[in-house]
């Protein structure tokens, strides 16, 4: 039987190895971390991912979509908050099911990992950092306790993550190229506790955006009543990580935030011991070297923005399950070219959610304080009304609609924003709106 092992145990990992289970292989899975558990993590990194329609029909792929739901917290659109603490409700979409979903990270490697390994009996070798690749073979290296040892594997998928070391060592080798375009903007994640008699502080049931143009913050709920906040600001600059401390926090909060700054009693405390984290776009090429495929992040990372970097290593993951069985023998598979048929597949794709994701922070930080923003997005609502199958909004293309690529997504909304624009121009109400004009031009251009 053909060896298979992944290097990475979070939830692309986690869910590549049951599709790769459910077709006879044996994938065993090397995770760097300690054994998931549900409880807190450390290292600074999110406790909360987003799921949306894409990651949920994986999911549901896999067979454990039902499992997953019961983690999962909605949110049906963005709670806006003015610097003078009114709220306004922009919903993602106009169906009761066009919903996201905030989801713990821990909650979801530990369940991942327990469906992977007792009901498919894959193998987890915790502990196992990879640290190397051997050129010569396309071998991962990996550092246990013990020392270092070689991955013994006819076929390795790489899924960990934005800082893949299985990426890093093939593009300093010359193997592969590699780009990491970093934002010049970082993060850090604060909390906004639960009330004293333990409810949720904010509306639960949407994503709290502090738009204030070249910076802002947001808020995700958690099962536990608390929200998972996260500050975004320029690294350098008058306004900045590196203009802001601890000491100069409390202030800034009063005054940009003043709505938040009394329910997060830790604030000053959060921002001192948190990391700041960095924020960025992967792009790699080719995505497979020897007998080494990367997948999600470690191919494609892409910044937090769309809510989309799981939801697309999860599709991912599906693609190359559907590649592998139409091979028809899995120890006959022509694995090189089947590498170059994902790369194929998913790289436009990939490339496309990159940038919308980045377009997706300037409107979440910015643009949605715009009056024409809002004019422009109850039109798309409307036009999607008027012109079913034929207007769909961008958003609700990537976020709720699965079958429609994010490249054609991406396309498609490019001809919608055109149309938009048009149609608003000189346009302070909807009621104004010229629909015969938008009939002629969808007609002509969608």
């Amino acid at each position: 039987m053909t060896r298979v092992a992944i290097v990475g145990g979070g939830p692309a990992g986690s869910l590549l190895a049951i599709l790769l289970a459910r077709l006879g292989l044996e994938p065993v899975v090397f995770e760097r971390s300690a054994p998931f558990t549900s409880g807190p993590q450390t290292g600074g990194r999110s406790i909360n991912l987003a799921l949306a329609a894409r990651g949920i029909e994986a999911l549901r792929h896999a067979g454990i979509a039902a499992e997953v739901a019961e983690l999962l917290i909605p949110m049906r659109g963005r709670m806006l908050h003015d610097p003078a603490g009114a709220q306004r409700f922009l919903p993602y979409g106009q169906r009761a099911a066009e919903e996201i979903y905030s989801v713990s990270r821990a909650a979801l490697n530990a369940l991942l990992y327990r469906l992977a390994a007792e009901r498919h009996g894959v193998e987890y070798r915790f502990e196992h950092r990879c640290v190397d690749v051997d050129v010569a073979t396309g071998t991962p290296i990996v550092a246990t306790r013990t020392g270092r040892v070689a991955v013994e594997a006819d076929i390795v998928f790489a899924a960990d993550g934005a800082g893949s070391e299985i990426r890093r060592a093939l593009a300093a080798a010359g193997s592969i190229e590699a780009t990491e375009e970093l934002l010049d903007h970082g993060y850090k994640e604060l909390t906004i506790a639960p009330t004293a008699t333990g409810d949720f502080a904010l509306e639960p049931n949407a994503l709290h955006i502090w738009p204030r143009g070249r910076f802002m913050l947001i808020a995700l709920p958690n099962p536990d009543r608390s929200f998972t906040a996260t500050l975004f600001l320029p690294n350098e600059g008058a306004v900045s990580f590196a203009a802001l401390d601890a000491e100069s926090v409390g202030e800034f909060f009063n005054r940009e935030f003043a709505d938040a700054m009394p329910l997060m009693p830790a604030l000053v405390r959060d921002y001192a011991e948190h990391p700041t984290g960095m924020l960025g776009t992967v792009t790699c090429a080719p995505w497979s070297f020897k007998k080494v495929l990367m997948v999600g992040d470690a191919a494609h990372a892409i910044v937090p923005f769309h809510g989309q970097g799981m939801n697309a290593a999860f599709e991912d993951c599906v693609v190359l399950e559907r590649l592998i069985e139409a091979q028809g023998s899995i120890d006959a598979c022509d694995w090189p070219t089947l590498f170059e048929d994902f790369e194929r597949a998913r790289a436009p794709n990939a490339r496309a959610i990159a940038d919308m994701a980045v377009e997706n922070y300037r409107e979440m930080r910015d643009e949605v304080r715009d009056a024409k923003f809002k004019l422009r997005a109850d039109l798309s609502f409307e036009l999607e009304r008027r012109f079913p199958g034929k207007f769909i909004p961008r958003y609700s293309m990537v976020m709720f609609h699965p079958e429609i690529p994010y490249a054609e997504a991406q396309r498609r909304g490019a001809t919608q924003m055109s149309i938009l624009e048009r149609l608003t121009a000189g346009v302070a109400a909807l009621d104004a709106v010229d629909f015969r004009t938008a009939a002629e031009l969808i007609d002509a251009e969608l």
